[in-house]
């Protein structure tokens, strides 16, 4: 039988990914998907960077699927949102620094790899290396500041670090110590 942890953690990766689906065609054109990466930071957060990367890769796969997306769903979602988790945790919970991880892992690797991708695989013309980096970052500092504020949002009426206990996740208070609920980290 399933802890009421892991059953809220299931719970909460099912609203992210649906979630995720459902607003990522707010101001998307190619290449640039801001509501994505608004999902990816606040899934970081939330629950770390492994439940993150498994929400960005259903999100992409379901957008390719079904709403005949590019691979650059993949793309452009799955490094930012891995890095994202990263550097929060490495910054022991600085919310900035879950930002700059979605910047460097989409803005930068994610659109210097969707190049080949999209060139190669799917016969895409005119394409160079950097032809999606000034999209996908712009599409992440939108997402990025929009994550910021509602995150910023939560940890100030201590919602955020509710969220966290409650779905067993990492917990940072404001003097960037790790708290004691630490110790129950599932991911």
């Amino acid at each position: 039988m399933k802890s009421k942890t892991e059953i809220l953690r299931m719970t909460m990766l099912a609203m992210l990914i649906a979630i995720g689906v459902v607003i990522s065609p707010i101001l998307r054109i190619e290449g640039m998907c801001p509501m994505a990466h608004l999902i990816n930071i606040a899934c970081s957060v939330f629950m770390g960077p492994w439940y993150s990367l498994l929400c960005a890769t259903l999100i992409g796969i379901i957008r390719m699927s079904f709403m005949g997306i590019p691979p650059l769903a993949l793309t452009g979602a799955v490094f930012g949102a891995f890095l994202s988790g990263v550097f929060y945790r490495a910054s022991k919970g600085k919310l900035i620094c879950a930002v700059l991880g979605e910047v460097i892992g989409t803005g930068i690797i994610g659109s210097i790899i969707s190049y080949p991708i999209m060139a190669f695989l799917v016969h895409k013309s005119g394409l160079t290396w950097f032809f999606y980096t000034p999209l996908f970052i712009t599409g992440t500092l939108i997402g990025g500041t929009i994550a910021f504020v509602f995150l910023a949002a939560l940890r100030r009426t201590g919602m955020l670090t509710k969220i966290q206990r409650a779905l067993g996740a990492r917990t940072y208070d404001l003097s960037n110590t790790v708290s004691p609920a630490s110790a129950a980290d599932q991911s």
